[in-house]
């Protein structure tokens, strides 16, 4: 068996990030924002970087569970 509680902190984890790439979006309206100033590229660089640390937690809890959780809830 695996640890549930890590497993659940490591999902508060996700949610933060996920609340936080919401919070990024919010004054996107258009792809090109990101990029016609400074503003627009650091948006996107931490939306990216939490989108990497997302990928990385999941893959945290796939090694935890061996598996098995994301098989069965992908």
């Amino acid at each position: 068996m695996y640890d549930k509680e890590l497993v659940l902190e490591i999902l508060r984890q996700i949610e933060n990030s996920i609340n936080i790439i919401l919070k990024r979006f919010s004054v996107i309206n258009e792809p090109d924002d990101f990029v016609k100033d400074e503003e627009g590229l650091e948006k996107l660089d931490s939306i990216c970087m939490q989108l990497i640390a997302i990928g990385e937690a999941l893959k945290q809890i796939d090694k935890i569970t061996e598996g098995k959780l994301l098989l069965r809830h992908p």
